[in-house]
């Protein structure tokens, strides 16, 4: 059943318009999925999709209620834009929002409304146009204790555990969690486009996760992939030295060790190699610079390392 969640009025004649979709009934469990945050973060379109079309071949098997938002920023979406567009805001930095507010805050405040007391939200992001992620939960470490548990059901490489900072809290995921809302980041792929199969490989996460929580008795995936868990101080930040164009980089998900060349920094101008870039600790690549043009400090790789 598609709804309106919200309905503004745009100054010429047009109307900001969030939809969601629910399939199954009001009795039992409430799996909120949510995405479209950010306009020009695609991943989550597949994933809406696949999932509906999966849970709609065998909805006599769903018990409880499974709602989907594919995009709760539509107009950076239309615009392939990451805030909002005229009003220049990332939208997931002004929740919880404000009833009283201009209109995108109180835009925020009802989708907070919307959601709130869901068993669970699953909040979707893809990375922006510059790197690439292999699917991974990014969990606060205030929350980890409820969250840990279900990000592990949903069939990702990695869940990464970190303290949280001052621009997380007005995230949708810390406004949902600090009222009880359990909600769980998954970011994935790339910005301005679609990774089919990091998208299969989540909607086998989320029917799984639907099976432990009693909400499904369709078929289930063959195979569920254990993730690797990271504490706060496991990971690594490589950042560009030079100013120039990379080449050669290494894929992302790759086992490197202390030594391996990550990527080249290189001269377009004189023809020289400025940087190899090498990997400074033994470890999982999970995030790899995409866009070649670097500046000296741009983030170029993540490294998953134990101590």
């Amino acid at each position: 059943m598609i709804q309106t969640v919200i309905s503004e009025n745009l100054p010429v004649d047009e109307r900001l318009i969030i939809k969601k979709n629910s399939i199954g009934n009001k009795d039992g469990k409430r799996v909120c999925i949510v995405t479209g945050i950010h306009g020009d973060e695609l991943e989550g379109q597949y994933v809406c999709y696949e999932l509906m079309r999966r849970l709609k071949k065998e909805s006599h098997q769903l018990k409880g209620r499974v709602e989907i938002y594919p995009a709760l920023n539509p107009l950076g979406v239309d615009s392939v834009t990451r805030a909002i567009p005229t009003f220049d805001l990332d939208m997931n930095r002004i929740f919880p929002g404000n009833p009283d507010g201009h209109m995108i805050e109180y835009v925020a405040h009802r989708i907070i409304e919307d959601l709130a007391g869901a068993d669970l939200v699953i909040d979707i992001h893809s990375s922006n146009v510059y790197l690439y992620e292999i699917p991974q939960a990014r969990i606060s470490k205030t929350f980890s204790d409820k969250l840990m548990p279900i990000a592990e059901m949903l069939n990702l490489d990695f869940i990464w555990v970190h303290d949280a900072a001052t621009v997380l809290e007005s995230t949708i995921a810390h406004s949902l969690n600090s009222i009880g809302t359990p909600t769980v980041v998954v970011e994935m792929g790339i910005g301005m486009k679609i990774t089919k199969e990091y998208g299969d490989r989540l909607v086998d996460g989320i029917i799984n996760m639907l099976d432990k929580f009693g909400m499904w008795g369709g078929n289930l995936p063959v195979r569920i992939k254990q993730p690797i868990i990271s504490t706060v101080g496991d990971v690594c930040f490589i950042n560009a030295n030079y100013s120039g164009v990379i080449i050669n980089p290494m894929p992302h998900s790759s086992r490197v060790c202390k030594g391996d060349v990550l990527c080249q920094i290189v001269s377009s101008l004189t023809g020289e190699v400025l940087e190899n870039v090498e990997a400074p600790v033994d470890g999982l690549l999970f995030t790899m610079r995409s866009y070649p043009i670097v500046y000296e400090g741009s983030l170029l790789a993540r490294i998953f390392y134990k101590q």
